[in-house]
């Protein structure tokens, strides 16, 4: 096996190439979604946020074809730096793809935890409808993200390895945006993130919020305590409503936040608050100020 890989090896793989692939039967199963919705009387849908999605998920796929490259560099580094070579056979890619969603579970629970990568993954979330769409709402600086997968990475992974089980990864939440699709079987539910769970993780329900982070696998809320059952219907969307369709607005609108209160900072402890402080607590203290000054 090839103990050091370089640019030029790796070049002609995409993070987005299987995506690109299924695309068009990604789009087949949203036009299903939404005529068994309509026809259910299920307001699943709204056309403008709809194109909203459609422009963040496209922008999204623009945008890494581009910063590709970069990613590949940071990626070679770390893999080349590492004293550890897995071989590529098919036990390295179960192996990798139960150590990249553990990986995954962190990366994303903590996008919810710390206003910094909040401002990653808010766009995901900002959408009041719960449908197939949503799940192109990829932030366009998600790629900050690759930090959290670097571990993968220096374990000695194969390239290939790691970037199809990535894809496939991304692939999977697909599915799980919809109404349509109730509980399944206990032991999928069990194991294995389902669209039911993925609904609470969307709620703005005060008891669902900041529950089932998982990316594939359920097991990791579980083991650590993020996990939730559906109970009561799911309100969508995020505490301090976008109301806004422009997806430029709801990419960078969290990030304009944080600068904001940035340039207000007096202090380094003020500074690391904004950034890795919960945005939970942030929004409430919002609320509290907006309270106060109708009451003057």
């Amino acid at each position: 096996m090839k103990e050091e890989w370089r640019l030029e090896d790796i070049q002609q793989y995409d993070f987005t190439t299987i995506i690109w692939i299924v695309a068009p039967l990604m789009f087949f199963f949203v036009a299903l979604e939404y005529f068994l919705t309509r026809k259910k009387n299920i307001k699943a849908y709204s056309g403008k946020d709809f194109l909203a999605s459609l422009s963040i998920g496209l922008g999204n796929m623009v945008l890494n074809s581009f910063m590709k490259i970069g990613v590949f560099i940071v990626f070679l580094f770390f893999y080349n730096l590492s004293p550890l070579k897995i071989p590529m056979t098919w036990w390295s890619f179960v192996l990798c793809f139960f150590v990249l969603d553990f990986c995954r579970y962190w990366a994303h629970r903590i996008a919810h935890e710390q206003r910094f990568w909040w401002s990653t993954h808010v766009v995901h979330h900002s959408s009041e409808y719960y449908n197939f769409s949503v799940s192109f709402r990829l932030s366009w600086t998600q790629n900050l993200k690759i930090v959290f997968f670097l571990p993968v990475i220096f374990l000695g992974f194969h390239p290939l390895v790691f970037l199809i089980i990535h894809q496939l990864g991304v692939l999977y939440q697909f599915w799980l945006h919809t109404e349509l699709i109730g509980k399944l079987p206990k032991p999928i539910e069990y194991f294995f993130t389902t669209p039911s769970h993925h609904r609470v993780h969307h709620s703005v329900n005060e008891k669902y919020i900041d529950k089932n982070f998982g990316s594939t696998l359920i097991i990791w809320d579980r083991i650590f305590g993020t996990f939730k059952e559906e109970e009561e219907r799911p309100v969508y969307g995020i505490t301090k409503p976008v109301n806004s369709f422009n997806p430029v607005y709801l990419v960078f609108h969290e990030w304009i936040e944080v600068f904001k209160d940035l340039s207000r900072a007096r202090s380094p402890k003020q500074v690391w608050n904004i950034l890795f402080g919960s945005p939970v607590d942030k929004h409430k203290e919002q609320l509290q100020e907006e309270q106060e000054s109708k009451a003057v």
